[in-house]
């Protein structure tokens, strides 16, 4: 099926849970769970329980933004970074998007968000020759507001970096991972390659395990190269310690909204 029809398809499916994904994680997320217990407790503080939620939103708003407890929840959940001399020859590398700001139109640059290293790291691996070519997968989101599609900013990227344009390729129809996989299998097909080969999946490291998943789902072999960590090495200073941090509640989000994704694309049989 072409990739044109095979997207109208599924398009209002993908619609729908990726609504029930957002609503989901809306829940789930540490700072609604926390506010939620002390603007309760606040209300009701004159009762027993009130007072009960209101402590228990302040000692989870400290759990929450601690640096320590967040940084090592991450670590538990990303997979090790790989050294690229243990990397094996492939013939592609697949790229997933999510590292570009589409909301802010431009076209003569490329807005990066963090996760660069998805195709920095990419190029690097095209640079010792670990991969002969590129396929970027991704394109607009959901909600677009920008025209073009990100894997297209990325082929751009490449190419101004001094890649042939023959070894990049793009896949710019998929909206979620679950159509990054889906989509690239067809794309593969259509282009006459082989997809009974392994490839190298690059994306985010907290986001390795859905990915994975969804291109073994699809069928296609894969050799995981994770980039973009969220976690670092462990420290035991006392800011680290004790000191709470804004950045450490965007962590659990991160983790939650994964955890989310996976329950949803599980329910729904993309896993």
């Amino acid at each position: 099926m072409p990739i044109s029809l095979l997207s109208l398809a599924i398009d209002q499916t993908s619609s729908m849970f990726f609504y029930l994904s957002q609503f989901l994680s809306f829940l789930a997320l540490p700072l609604t769970i926390t506010i939620s217990m002390i603007v309760l407790g606040a209300f009701f503080i004159q009762r027993k329980w009130g007072k009960r939620s209101l402590w228990t939103g302040i000692i989870l708003l400290w759990f929450f933004s601690n640096p320590f407890i967040a940084n090592q929840a991450m670590l538990a959940w990303e997979p090790d970074f790989k050294a690229f001399n243990e990397v094996g020859n492939h013939e592609i590398g697949i790229v997933l998007t999510g590292v570009t700001n589409l909301s802010k139109t431009a076209y003569d640059r490329t807005f990066f968000n963090k996760g660069a290293d998805r195709i920095t790291h990419a190029l690097q691996l095209y640079r010792e020759g670990k991969i002969k070519k590129i396929l970027i997968t991704g394109g607009q989101g959901l909600n677009p507001v920008n025209p073009q599609s990100e894997a297209e900013l990325l082929q751009r990227f490449l190419v101004m970096t001094g890649v042939p344009s023959e070894d990049v390729m793009i896949e710019d129809q998929s909206k979620n991972t679950y159509e990054n996989a889906l989509f690239t299998k067809d794309f593969l097909e259509k282009k006459g390659i082989d997809v009974n080969q392994e490839f190298i999946l690059i994306t985010s490291a907290f986001h390795m395990k859905r990915s994975k998943a969804c291109f073994d789902k699809a069928g296609l072999q894969t050799e995981t190269f994770p980039a973009d960590y969220y976690s670092n090495d462990t420290k035991y200073d006392i800011p680290t310690l004790f000191f709470p941090d804004p950045y450490s509640i965007f962590i659990w989000h991160k983790l939650v909204k994964e955890w989310i994704g996976i329950l949803v694309y599980k329910m729904v049989g993309y896993l």
